[in-house]
């Protein structure tokens, strides 16, 4: 049975507590007047097309706050962000480490529990090595967006648990698989105290397997505050079977170098601008 006063602390976004009236009002208005049942249809429908879209769009933030770059005073510091997704993997993590000790970089890992689960020593020595490990869900199943409030609180709050267990650090941040989700999901975001980050700018590594074409997606227009995407597992490949990523991140590092830029995690961020 759902417990509704789990999530009494939620604040919805303006577009949801449109939604919320319409939702209540839409029936109302037929039983009270049959007559513009039409009109009412037309209006939940055309609401619910909003929000599907909102859900389905990574960086939106209509129902429910998303970082799609560091906070102002971050970028002013000349912050920024390399993100990476899907791991940990026990071929690809170790090499990404080395090359982000290499260039003294720090970056933030959205690792998917059941495999930090699987590769435990791996997720403690991204945190030993200085990096970040944040929820990227238990078991990165793409049927996420369709779930219901007590679908989303099991699978981030398992993963919350597992993650914390296996580093010993409580994740401050989520992104869901592909980044698409629903408007039930910022609720559960609220009760579990995790904010929703997506991204600035991304390379398409999972299925780009040019590194320049990758590295020159991230390099567009970089700028301090950004939010970089990237992947260690479910990675496309360079024509010589390397993991595209191992050849877009030295290049990067230093272009982010050349800029007088400084990688940090989003943890890291998210501390600066609360202790300034």
């Amino acid at each position: 049975m759902m417990n509704f006063s789990a999530y009494r602390n939620w604040q919805p976004t303006p577009l949801m507590k449109v939604s919320l009236a319409i939702t209540i009002a839409a029936p109302l208005a037929i039983v009270i007047q049959p007559s513009i049942w039409p009109w009412a249809l037309m209006t939940f429908i055309a609401d619910q097309l909003v929000l599907t879209f909102a859900g389905l769009w990574p960086r939106c933030s209509w129902v429910g706050s998303n970082w799609t770059s560091l906070p102002p005073a971050a970028a002013a510091r000349g912050d920024i962000a390399i993100t990476i997704d899907d791991g940990p993997d026990p071929e690809i993590t170790p090499a990404v480490l080395d090359l982000l000790d290499r260039f003294g970089a720090k970056a933030t890992f959205f690792c998917i529990a059941d495999k930090a689960q699987r590769y435990p020593d791996l997720c403690r020595d991204i945190v030993k090595r200085g990096h970040a490990v944040e929820n990227h869900s238990m078991h990165h199943q793409y049927h996420l967006p369709f779930l219901l409030l007590n679908g989303w609180m099991a699978e981030l709050n398992a993963a919350q648990d597992t993650l914390t267990e296996v580093t010993g650090i409580r994740p401050r941040f989520f992104r869901p698989p592909v980044g698409l989700r629903n408007p039930l999901l910022d609720p559960v975001l609220s009760r579990l105290g995790l904010q929703l980050a997506s991204w600035t700018k991304r390379g398409f590594d999972t299925i780009e397997g040019n590194p320049q074409v990758v590295l020159a997606k991230l390099l567009k227009d970089l700028k301090a505050g950004d939010i970089l995407l990237l992947h260690d597992s479910n990675v496309a490949r360079t024509s010589n079977n390397q993991p595209v990523i191992l050849e877009v991140l030295p290049p990067l590092l230093e272009a982010i170098a050349v800029a007088n830029l400084q990688p940090v995690t989003l943890s890291e961020s998210l501390d600066r601008c609360q202790n300034p």
